[in-house]
C-alpha cells in the first residue's frame, strides 16, 4: 500500500519511521502546510516523498495527524477519494470529529486514538518506537467499511499497538480524565510558578516531582487549546471533581486535620495498584 500522512510532526513523523518497516506499506509520502517541517521531514527521512493534495488522496490510506480542528477541515476536502481509499484520524477527542464526517466518505473512516505522545512537537520530536506496545482507540467502528476496519487494525497491530474498541462518548469522557485534565493542571502549575515575583529563584530548588508534573506544560498551545474546545463538557466536568478533591485537602489543611489528610492520601495511592 502507499500510505499519505497529512501532518509531520510527532504523531504523524513517528508513524512514517513505523510504516517504513513493515512489509505492508510499500511507500510513505507526506504532506504538512508548514515548508519547514516538510523540508526536516524529508531529511530526516520521515516520509519518502512530499506531494500534493491531489497526490494524497490517490494514496491508499491516508492518516490525519494535525490539531482536530484542522482534522475537521481536511475531511470536508476528502470529499470524492475513491472508495477504496481509507482516511484514519489520529485526533485526542473523537465525538464532534465523528459527527463532522461527511456522510459520502463515513464508510472510508476510521476514528483513532492512539495513546502516546510527548511533550515535544515538529518533525525533529519523531521516534521510530513512539507506537510499540501503546494502546490505540478505536471508536464507532461498526460504521466504518470492512475494507477500512481490516487496514486499520492490521496497520496498527503490525507498528506493535494494542487496539480498544470504544463508543465516542465514553472515549471523550474518559480521556478527559486521564489526558485533558492533567494537561490543563501541567499549565496551572507551570502559570502559578511563572507568576511569583521570582520564578527562575524557584525553579532552581525544582527536582524530580514539579518537573514531572510541569512537563507536558512544554506541549503545543495551539493543539491543547482545539483538544479544551471540543472536549469542553467533559474537561469542565473533570476539573470540577478536581477542584472538589483539592479544597477538601485545603481544608483538611487548614483545620490541622492530620490524620484525614493522611488516611486521603493513602486513598489515592491506591491508585498504583490499578496501573
Amino acid at each position: 500500500m502507499t500510505v499519505g500522512i497529512v501532518g509531520l510532526g510527532l504523531m504523524g513523523g513517528s508513524l512514517g519511521l513505523a510504516l517504513q518497516e513493515t512489509k505492508l506499506v510499500s511507500k510513505v509520502v507526506g504532506i504538512d502546510h508548514n515548508l519547514t517541517h516538510c523540508e526536516e521531514a524529508l531529511s530526516l527521512g520521515l516520509v519518502g516523498e512530499i506531494v500534493s493534495f491531489e497526490e494524497l488522496k490517490q494514496c491508499d490510506m491516508i492518516f490525519l495527524a494535525i490539531p482536530v480542528e484542522g482534522i475537521i477541515k481536511t475531511l470536508q476536502e476528502l470529499v470524492g477519494v475513491s472508495k477504496r481509499t481509507t482516511i484514519v484520524d489520529l485526533g485526542s477527542t473523537k465525538a464532534k470529529i465523528i459527527a463532522s464526517v461527511p456522510a459520502s466518505i463515513r464508510s472510508n473512516f476510521v476514528a483513532a486514538h492512539p495513546m502516546t505522545g510527548t511533550e515535544k512537537f515538529g518533525p525533529s520530536a519523531a521516534l521510530k518506537g513512539l507506537y510499540r506496545e501503546a494502546v490505540v482507540v478505536l471508536c464507532d467502528f461498526d460504521n466504518s467499511g470492512d475494507l477500512h476496519k481490516e487496514r486499520s487494525v492490521q496497520i496498527f497491530s503490525h507498528i506493535g499497538m494494542k487496539i480498544v474498541f470504544m463508543d465516542p462518548a465514553s472515549h471523550d469522557r474518559h480521556a478527559s480524565f486521564i489526558s485533558h485534565l492533567p494537561h490543563a493542571l501541567s499549565y496551572a502549575l507551570a502559570n502559578s510558578v511563572m507568576g511569583q515575583e521570582d520564578p527562575k529563584s524557584i525553579l532552581l530548588l525544582a527536582g524530580g516531582g514539579f518537573r514531572d508534573m510541569s512537563r507536558i506544560a512544554k506541549s503545543s498551545p495551539q493543539m491543547w487549546s482545539e483538544i479544551f474546545m471540543q472536549n469542553r463538557v467533559n474537561l469542565l466536568e473533570s476539573i470540577n471533581l478536581f477542584e472538589k478533591e483539592l479544597h477538601s485537602a485545603k481544608t483538611m489543611i487548614e483545620k490541622g486535620d492530620w490524620d484525614a489528610l493522611s488516611s486521603w492520601m493513602g486513598n489515592a495511592t491506591t491508585l498504583h495498584k490499578i496501573l
